[in-house]
């Protein structure tokens, strides 16, 4: 099968890629290197995928380039691109507006037009788009509470638009705290290792009590596969079945690591989620995918991953 993942470069794309390609599949991987963080990073989460024949890289841009080669002749297309991140998105706006929905517009719109149709093409939308109180299933309100949010609702949106006018037949899935191995540097539980590692303090915004549902990036990888046979028009939430405090992480990753955290408080940041849990049942009934990894086998992976590879983590 020939496959097409956009933002393939990124944290979850490059697992997705590899995955893809272990299992026989043709890949286009496509990435524009937005340096939301450093290119040397994402350039190196490439390097598994360009050991396969069958994987093709595309730097384009998908803003601004044009995208009917990228897409041509893709019989599933993961859209994975995206500019991520809750806090930088108050700041940076015209970022998100353009990657998250401008770039999503062109790319339903190339594929409108193209005489060869997908048979799938598979939206990635985050939990951001409940709120702050994201513990549910699918039928949870989308009340997004950040700028990020508020663009990937209106990703979803516009996925919806183009499926009911020109009968493009789309999934749409949220992802729930991803975490793992090669998981971008400016997420949590990354800078807790890497502020472990360096021995220094452990920056907890609020009072700590903020929970996460965790998603190990193999498992989210598995459902991201599994939904290329889903059918058109449904929304499936990813996420790992168990559930921990950020104090609990930070706890975890003592014991993990044999080191005692220091922790300084800060402010709560606005727009960030106070419970985030994924009700996966609808997923899991439908096309029998669950979650394997236990939160504290996931995690020891990531510090194992992250001790590893300390320098390539930060860009170093």
């Amino acid at each position: 099968m020939k496959c097409v993942v956009t933002g393939a470069a990124g944290f979850i794309g490059s697992h997705l890629c590899e995955k893809l390609l272990e299992a026989g599949h043709e890949v286009d991987g496509v990435d524009a290197f937005i340096p939301y963080y450093p290119e040397t990073i994402k350039r190196k989460n490439l390097e598994r995928a360009c050991e396969f024949k069958a994987f093709h890289f595309k730097e384009v841009d998908l803003r601004r380039d044009s995208l009917e080669p990228v897409l041509d002749k893709g019989e599933v297309i993961y859209h994975l691109a995206a500019m991520p991140g809750l806090m930088r998105s108050w700041d940076d706006f015209d970022s998100y507006l353009s990657c998250n929905v401008q770039a999503t517009q062109r790319l339903l719109e190339t594929v409108r037009r193209n005489s060869i149709k997908p048979r799938l093409l598979v939206q990635v939308s985050t939990s951001s788009v409940y709120g702050r109180h994201a513990s549910g299933d699918e039928s949870l309100p989308t009340r997004p509470v950040s700028p990020y949010g508020v663009t990937k609702l209106a990703a979803e949106h516009l996925c919806r638009a183009y499926a009911e006018n020109y009968n493009l037949p789309i999934v749409i899935l949220r992802y729930f705290s991803v975490y793992g191995p090669r998981q971008r540097p400016d997420m949590g539980y990354h800078r807790f290792i890497r502020a472990l590692l360096g021995h220094e303090a452990i920056t907890v915004f609020g009072d700590g009590s903020q929970v996460r549902g965790n998603t190990y990036i193999d498992d989210c990888i598995a459902a991201t596969v599994a939904a290329a046979q889903a059918r058109p028009g449904e929304v499936y939430n990813i996420g790992g079945g168990e559930t921990a405090t950020v104090l609990e992480i930070i706890s975890k990753l003592e014991k993990i690591s044999g080191r005692r955290a220091h922790i300084t408080y800060a402010p709560a940041r606005p727009g960030d989620q106070q419970d985030t849990w994924a009700d996966t049942s609808k997923l899991q009934s439908q096309l029998g995918w669950g979650p394997r990894t236990r939160l504290d086998d996931g995690l020891a992976r990531q510090w194992k991953w992250q001790e590893a590879h300390s320098n390539q983590a930060d860009g170093g």
